[in-house]
Order: structure tokens, then C-alpha cells, then sequence
């Protein structure tokens, strides 16, 4: 039996992890929600992340899911606890910053968090920072509008990649030499980012930790199944279907069952 493996965002964001997924398990059958309707997760509170996480939870698991991926470090710091509660005997897989990694390989003992509002104040960040960074300086720049900046598809602004060049200043002044994307949608704004931090630090995503975690969770060999994408959205199914192109996600594009279609979450 192959897997099915549910991955789901507010948006975009999460399919940076489906891709690597895709990767790593070649014949899961993937099917990946877009909760669009409510995009973006990260000036929402976390009731109401909490409660459109365990909806769609659901939902997934109804349409065959043998496995859950939170593909949202905003979701999975509001409700990937209460969903893991709500889904009993279904492996549950939430994205956090890359924290841990960042602090053990920083040589200047500084790095910087990139996140949504929502992640910035969360208790589960604290903790993690506690947990992994004790030793090193942590600054946390919350970065209102990069979401949606993906979301819209407007990756080669000009004037953006300068905002972005001023935001990161003071902690690259600082030494900071690993800059953690704590959000999924950033692992899309990387040609924005590397030439800002090149030479002065380096990135750090989870996509492909998050894959490798999938795959020792996974009941079924990788090359089992056809590894058929299906994507569906709580809006504008077809506008997500055409950012696989535009993010550069054609192997995706490859893989869908059928066209993109409208979810009621």
C-alpha cells in the first residue's frame, strides 16, 4: 500500500516542503491544501489558526492521508500540539526554525530568526530558542508582508530586495552568520536573500530535514504508488496551480492527477 501523505499552508509557503517531500518519497501520493481563503496565518490569532488547523486536519485524513504535514512554522507553533491530540494513531509532522542547526554550526555566536508576527511571539519559539541557542545571541525580526509577497508572486522588486537589504543590516552588523527562514514561504525569497547575506552568512531551511523525517516515518517504500499530486484550495484553486510554474516547481507541475480544485474547509 503506497502512502498518501496530506501536506497543508495558509498558501504558497508550504510548497517549498512538498517539493522536497516529492523528492525524498518519489511514490507517495501527495495531496497538498492551500488554505487561501485565509492567507496569510501570520497576523491571524492563534484560536483561529488552532481551529482551521484542526478543520483541515481532518479533512486531509478523510481523503485517505496516512500522514499530516504542517507545512507552516505559524501553524505548527499555534496547533500542531492539539492537532497531533485530535489525530490519534495519524503521524503528524510540523516545520520549525531551523534553530538548533543554526546555533550549533554559528562560529560567530550570533543568529537571526526570520518570522511571521504570530511565530515571533510564540511560546513554542521561546522554547526552542531556549532549548537549542542558549549559548549563542538570538535576534528574531518578524517580517510583516513577506508572506503575502510570495503570495502575489512579487519576488523581483526592486525596492523590496532594498527594504529587505535594510532589514537585515543591524543583525548582519552584528555578526550574525546563520540566518534561519522561519517561515516556509522565505525558502522562495532565497534570490532575494543570498545576494544580501553572501560572504557575512548563510541560510537555513528545513524542507529537506522535514522530508527526511517523513521518510522515517513513512509504511510504505519510497518507490511505491505512482507519486500523484493532487492540490486543492479554499480559494482560487487555479491560482495555485499556476504558481507551481512561476515558483519554479515544473517536477510538481509533472505530477498532478488533475486540474486544481476548490475545497470548502
Amino acid at each position: 500500500m503506497s502512502e498518501r501523505i496530506g501536506v497543508f499552508d495558509s498558501g504558497l509557503g508550504g510548497l517549498s516542503v512538498l517539493s522536497s517531500i516529492a523528492r525524498s518519497l518519489p511514490g507517495a501520493d501527495l495531496i497538498y491544501f492551500a488554505d487561501t481563503a485565509h492567507v496569510p496565518y501570520g497576523n491571524k490569532s492563534d484560536a483561529f489558526i488552532r481551529d482551521r488547523v484542526l478543520r483541515i486536519g481532518r479533512q486531509l485524513v478523510e481523503h485517505g492521508c496516512t500522514m499530516i504535514v504542517v507545512a507552516c512554522n505559524t501553524a505548527t507553533a499555534a496547533a500542531v500540539s492539539a492537532l497531533r491530540e485530535s489525530l490519534p494513531g495519524v503521524p503528524v509532522v510540523g516545520v520549525e526554525p531551523g534553530i538548533k542547526p543554526a546555533a550549533s554550526a554559528s562560529k560567530s555566536g550570533r543568529i537571526a530568526v526570520l518570522t511571521t508576527t504570530s511565530t515571533a511571539r510564540s511560546e513554542r519559539l521561546a522554547r526552542l530558542i531556549r532549548r537549542h541557542a542558549a549559548a549563542v545571541a538570538v535576534d528574531v525580526l518578524p517580517c510583516p508582508g513577506w508572506a503575502t509577497r510570495v503570495e502575489t508572486l512579487q519576488l523581483d522588486d526592486a525596492g523590496f530586495a532594498e527594504d529587505v537589504r535594510q532589514h537585515l543590516a543591524p543583525t548582519l552588523a552584528a555578526g550574525a552568520d546563520r540566518i534561519v527562514l522561519g517561515c516556509t514561504h522565505y525558502a522562495f525569497l532565497t534570490p532575494v536573500l543570498e545576494p544580501i547575506v553572501a560572504g557575512r552568512a548563510q541560510l537555513v531551511d528545513v524542507a529537506d530535514a522535514v522530508a527526511r523525517q517523513c521518510q522515517r516515518l513513512s509504511s510504505a517504500p519510497s518507490t511505491d504508488g505512482q507519486g500523484r499530486l493532487t492540490l486543492l484550495a479554499s480559494a482560487a484553486p487555479v491560482r495555485l496551480q499556476a504558481a507551481l510554474a512561476a515558483l519554479g516547481l515544473t517536477r510538481l507541475a509533472a505530477q498532478l492527477a488533475a486540474p486544481a480544485r476548490l475545497a470548502a474547509v
